[in-house]
C-alpha cells in the first residue's frame, strides 16, 4: 500500500517505519513536516524519499493549513495516512476525509492522558503502568478507537524523561506492527467508536 507520513519532529517513529516498510508492504510516498529543520526530514532524505516543508506558521489559518496539507496529501493518492509525532489538531473537514485510513501513536495507555505532558502526568498520578497506543483518528482528540497497545512499567526513581525513553522503544516496536494489520486489509475501522482486527471488534 502507499503511505504518506505526517511528522513535526525528529521522526524516531518515521525511522522505524521506514526500516520496517518492505517487511510491512508500505511504500511511503512522501514524508510532510509542518515544521523546516527538523531531523525527520534527513530521515527521509537518506531513505530517499521524497519530501515536503509546509510550515503552519505560514497560513493565516487552522483551516488553510489543512487545505494545503490535503492538496499534497491527494497528490500521492496514500492508501493510509500515518500520524507520526504530527503535533498539529486537525480540522473536522480534514478528519472526515481520511477517516478510516488515519492512524495516530500516542504516547499514553489511551484512554489516559490525552494531549500533551503524558509520561509527567503518569508519574505524578503514581501510575505503575504507562506505554503506547496505536488508534484511528476521529474528530475527539486522542479519542479514536485504540488498535494496540504496549506497557512499560513505571519505576519508583522514573523521570518524566527515562519513561519517555521507554516508551518510545515500545512505539517503535507497535507502530509498524499495527500499520502491517491495515496494509493487509485485516484492520478496519467501522465508526467512529469501532475498529475491527480479522473481523472481530477490538
Amino acid at each position: 500500500m502507499n503511505g504518506v507520513v505526517l511528522i513535526s519532529g525528529g521522526g524516531s517513529n518515521l525511522q522505524s517505519i521506514i526500516d520496517n516498510a518492505e517487511k510491512i508492504n508500505l511504500s511511503i510516498q512522501c514524508v510532510v513536516s509542518n515544521r523546516p529543520d527538523v531531523y525527520g526530514l534527513e530521515r527521509s532524505a537518506k531513505a530517499n524519499i521524497p519530501s515536503c516543508i509546509l510550515d503552519h506558521k505560514l497560513f493565516k489559518s487552522r483551516r488553510d493549513f489543512d487545505q494545503a496539507l490535503m492538496s499534497v496529501i491527494d497528490e500521492h493518492q496514500p492508501d493510509i495516512v500515518i500520524l507520526a509525532g504530527f503535533m498539529r489538531i486537525l480540522t473536522d473537514e480534514f478528519i472526515n476525509k481520511y477517516q478510516g485510513r488515519m492512524l495516530n501513536i500516542h504516547p499514553s495507555l489511551l484512554p489516559k492522558y490525552p494531549g500533551l505532558n503524558t509520561h509527567q502526568q503518569a508519574i505524578d498520578a503514581s501510575d505503575t503502568l504507562h506505554g503506547a497506543s496505536v488508534h484511528f483518528v476521529t474528530k475527539t482528540l486522542d479519542g479514536g478507537p485504540v488498535i494496540a497497545q504496549k506497557k512499560v512499567k513505571i519505576n519508583p526513581e522514573e523521570s518524566a524523561e527515562t519513561l519517555a525513553a521507554k516508551v518510545l522503544k515500545q512505539e517503535h516496536v507497535l507502530y509498524p506492527e499495527v500499520i502491517h494489520w491495515y496494509t493487509q486489509g485485516r484492520l478496519k475501522l467501522l465508526d467512529a467508536t469501532t475498529a475491527t482486527l480479522d473481523g472481530q471488534v477490538i
